[in-house]
C-alpha cells in the first residue's frame, strides 16, 4: 500500500491549504492554482485515481507501472512524465532509488519508490522562496530535478575519497587481491553512476525546448543550470574512473618495479657466490699437476683470493645499486 507523504495546493508562491488524494483535481482546476503531491510507493489503484482526476495517459500511467532501467522523459500532449534515479551508498553497496514525475497544467506528482532522501526538503526550499515558487509547476519541476542531480554529489566525492586512499595505499606498499578488487568495485560503481547521469544531459535539454503551457520560458535558464551541472557531474565521474583505472596501472608498476629489485639482488647475490664456487670446483677437480696443492701456503692463497674477488663483486653491485 502507497503512502502519501504530502499534498497541498498553492497559489500565487504561497501554500493555501493541505488537501487530501480525492480534491487534487478540484484545486488543479482553478485559475493561478496548481497541485503538488508527494506519494511513496503508490500501487495501481492509487495511480489509477490519480489518472481519473488528472486526466494521465494510459501509457504514463503504464510506463509507471513498469520497471526502468535509466532516466528518461516521454510527453504525452501537455503532460509529461519522467523517470528520475537518486543514488544511494549503504555499507559499501551502491543503488539507485527510482522516483517518477507526472507534471501538467495544474498539478506535479512524484511518487518514490525506495528509501532515498525524502523529498519534504525540496518542499520546504520551495515554499521558503515564494517569488520563485509563483512560477508555479515548472518551478517545482526544476526543484526536483536539481534535488536528485544533487544527490549524486556526496556518493561521487565519498567514492573519491576512497580511490584516494586506496592510491596512497598501493604508493606506500603491495598491491593486494582486495586492493584490486575494492578498486574494480569502484570502477564498476563510477559506471553504473555514469549510465544514470548521462541520459539526463538530454532531459534537461528537452526540458529547455518543450513547448508546454506549464513551462515558461523564463525558467528555462534552470533547467540550462541543472545541465550544467550534470556536464560537470559527468566529467568528475570520468575523470574519478580514469584514476582508478591509473590506480591499478601504477599500482602494477610499482609491484613490477620491486619485483626487478629483488631480482637484481638475488643475481648480485647468486654472481657473489658463484666466485668461490668457481675456485672450489677448480680446485676439487683432483688432477695430479696441480701446484697448489702442494704448496704450503695454497689454502691460504686461495682463501685470499676468494675474499678479494667476493669484496670486488660486492663493491661493484652496490656502485651499480644493485645491493
Amino acid at each position: 500500500m502507497g503512502r502519501v507523504v504530502a499534498a497541498a495546493v498553492y497559489a500565487k508562491g504561497k501554500k493555501v491549504a493541505d488537501i487530501s488524494l480525492d480534491e487534487g483535481a478540484a484545486w488543479a482546476a482553478k485559475p493561478e492554482h496548481f497541485v503538488w503531491i508527494g506519494l511513496q510507493q503508490p500501487n495501481s489503484d492509487e495511480l489509477g485515481s490519480l489518472q481519473r482526476q488528472f486526466n494521465l495517459h494510459d501509457l504514463a500511467i503504464s510506463d509507471a507501472l513498469a520497471q526502468h532501467r535509466r532516466p528518461k522523459l516521454e510527453t504525452f500532449g501537455d503532460a509529461l512524465f519522467m523517470v528520475l534515479y537518486a543514488p544511494l551508498r549503504v555499507d559499501g553497496k551502491l543503488e539507485f532509488i527510482e522516483t517518477h514525475i507526472f507534471a501538467g497544467t495544474g498539478y506535479i506528482i512524484s511518487a518514490r519508490y525506495g528509501d532515498s532522501s525524502p523529498y519534504s526538503h525540496v518542499r520546504q526550499s520551495c515554499e521558503a522562496k515564494p517569488l520563485l515558487l509563483a512560477n508555479g509547476e515548472d518551478f517545482v519541476l526544476y526543484a526536483l530535478l536539481n534535488f536528485v542531480v544533487e544527490t549524486y554529489r556526496p556518493v561521487t566525492e565519498l567514492i573519491h575519497s576512497e580511490i584516494d586512499e586506496l592510491e596512497q595505499s598501493v604508493l606506500g606498499q603491495s598491491l593486494s587481491q582486495g586492493d584490486i578488487e575494492r578498486i574494480h568495485g569502484l570502477r564498476r560503481d563510477l559506471l553504473r553512476l555514469h549510465r544514470h547521469v548521462a541520459p539526463l544531459v538530454e532531459i534537461c535539454q528537452e526540458l529547455q525546448s518543450l513547448s508546454f503551457p506549464f513551462i515558461d520560458k523564463h525558467m528555462r535558464p534552470y533547467f540550462r543550470d541543472v545541465a550544467i551541472h550534470v556536464n560537470r557531474l559527468l566529467e568528475d565521474l570520468t575523470a574519478l574512473r580514469d584514476i582508478a583505472s591509473q590506480t591499478i596501472e601504477i599500482g602494477l608498476l610499482l609491484e613490477s618495479s620491486r619485483q626487478s629489485v629483488v631480482q637484481r639482488k638475488f643475481a648480485a647475490w647468486a654472481a657473489i657466490l658463484a666466485f668461490p664456487t668457481a675456485v672450489a670446483g677448480i680446485y676439487g677437480m683432483n688432477f695430479q699437476n696441480m701446484p697448489e696443492l702442494t704448496w704450503h701456503y695454497g689454502y691460504f692463497g686461495v682463501l685470499g683470493l676468494i675474499g678479494v674477488g667476493c669484496c670486488t663483486l660486492f663493491a661493484n653491485f652496490k656502485r651499480l645499486g644493485w645491493l
